[in-house]
């Protein structure tokens, strides 16, 4: 190995040695700007992260969040439970069904909006996303009319 690259790896090794490992039960469901009850997690502001938050989120039986996109950061759901289909695109004009074991990706800035496909079962997920503070920029999104 190179001795710049050995020096280098101890001194993260020395400063990950300060850093700590946290575990975070949430307490109470806060509304997003998606209009949809969360269980904040892992953020900048829980855990002190620099570059991730995960949260649950749960849509309500035929509930749906409003059409919105997340102003440059990825998006990685993993659905617990449920039937959600993810309308996208400049009309949202698309769209995916994601149940139980599936995993989503929304790429940045792409408009788009969840609907819950149970009358009677809430939705539930797993939302992953590489930015700290992330509801600081979720942007309402109101397709163009044509």
């Amino acid at each position: 190995m190179r001795p710049d690259y050995d020096a280098a790896a101890r001194r993260r090794v020395l400063e990950a040695d300060m850093a700590q490992v946290q575990a975070v039960r949430p307490e109470r469901e806060v509304l997003t700007r998606q209009r949809l009850p969360y269980f904040v997690g892992i953020s900048g502001s829980t855990v002190a992260s620099s570059g991730l938050s995960m949260h649950l989120v749960v849509i309500p039986p035929g509930g749906r969040s409003e059409p919105h996109s997340h102003q440059g950061y990825e998006t990685g759901i993993y659905v617990l439970e449920g039937r959600v289909r993810t309308r996208w695109g400049r009309q949202l004009e698309h769209s995916v069904v994601s149940e139980a074991g599936d995993f989503l990706f929304i790429p940045p800035d792409v408009p788009h909006e969840a609907l819950n496909l149970s009358d009677t079962e809430p939705a539930r997920a797993i939302v992953a996303r590489n930015d700290p503070a992330e509801q600081d920029k979720v942007l309402p999104y109101q397709p163009p009319v044509l």
